[in-house]
Order: structure tokens, then C-alpha cells, then sequence
């Protein structure tokens, strides 16, 4: 037996709110088509621009609704290569580091910083979240912020040292602290 109105109020609204958030998403991921993706990369291709900051801008929309605007640094040699013969070298790749405006499976935009790392040479850092975003709520403002975050954090991982203690670079070296090889 069904309880009286009163009782099935809270069920109800909970009801509404669950294809509140349906419906939210069926919106944010027809936005991203129609403005926010163009809006992403107008922004940043203008910021590149301004700055002359050598970086490019990619598309990734190889799942429908789970695409991507990646802002990278692109890979080169990262100067390390190990001597396989006396004239063949095999050279460690660096990946330079991205900026990341990723759709979520709900439509909403998570802005993601992909640290560099360097091929064969331990395990690369986490990318970090900056914040995840309402397609409406991606303003101006915050591309800058999340632009200066990311420059930041790469130009760390680019200038690692000792002077900080607890700086990490974002992954274990292949080295122990006095330089030999680290145990297994």
C-alpha cells in the first residue's frame, strides 16, 4: 500500500532532481557541439598567440561525448639515449606536458594539467585536476588562471632540485640518493 502524499514528498523530489541531472547532461554535451568546444579552443588559441608560447592545440573526439581540447608541449629527444652499439643510440622521449578541457561522461569539463615525463625513466605523475567545470561557469578569467597554473607546474618539474626537500618531479628516479642504482 502506497504512503499517504506527505510521506512520498522527499522520494518524489529526489525523482525530479535524478532527471534534473539527466536532462542537464543531454544540455552540457549539445552545448559542447554548439559553443563550448570552439569556445575552448578560440580562447587558448588566442592565448598562444598573445604570449607566442610554443605549444599547439588538438582535438581528440575519438569517443563521441567524451572529447578533449589538449593544449601540448608536443614530444622531443629528452637529451638521455643509451648506447646500444658504437654508432646505434636509443634516445628517451620526453612528453613536454598538455593542458587538458576534457568532456566527463556527464557533460560536465574537468581541466586536467598532464605533467612531462620522460619514457623509460620511472612512472609518470598523476595528471592533476584543477577543477571541473559547468560548461556555462568556463569563463575568460579562468582560462588565464588555468594557463598560469600549468606553466607553473611544468616550469617546476623543469627546474627540479634539491632546494625544496619534499619537491617531487612526479615520478621515482632510477637512481638511489647516492647516485648508484636504488635496490630492488
Amino acid at each position: 500500500m502506497l504512503q499517504p502524499d506527505s510521506q512520498l514528498f522527499n522520494l518524489k523530489r529526489k525523482v525530479q532532481q535524478y532527471e534534473e541531472v539527466l536532462q542537464n547532461t543531454q544540455t552540457y554535451r549539445e552545448n559542447w557541439k554548439t559553443e563550448t568546444c570552439k569556445q575552448i579552443q578560440d580562447t587558448l588559441q588566442d592565448m598562444l598567440e598573445a604570449t607566442g608560447f610554443a605549444a599547439r592545440l588538438e582535438h581528440r573526439s575519438d569517443v563521441e561525448n567524451l572529447e578533449a581540447i589538449v593544449l601540448t608541449l608536443g614530444q622531443s629527444k629528452s637529451g638521455m639515449y643509451q648506447q646500444v652499439s658504437d654508432d646505434v643510440q636509443r634516445h628517451l622521449i620526453k612528453h613536454n606536458g598538455s593542458l587538458v578541457y576534457q568532456q566527463l561522461f556527464n557533460g560536465k569539463i574537468i581541466v586536467l594539467i598532464n605533467y612531462p615525463f620522460i619514457e623509460n625513466y620511472g612512472q609518470p605523475r598523476p595528471p592533476k585536476t584543477i577543477a571541473i567545470y559547468r560548461p556555462e561557469e568556463l569563463k575568460e578569467p579562468y582560462f588565464l588562471r588555468h594557463m598560469e597554473e600549468f606553466l607553473q607546474e611544468i616550469t617546476n618539474w623543469e627546474d627540479y632540485d634539491d632546494d625544496e626537500p619534499n619537491k617531487r618531479i612526479g615520478f621515482q628516479l632510477n637512481f638511489g640518493a647516492n647516485g648508484g642504482e636504488s635496490p630492488e
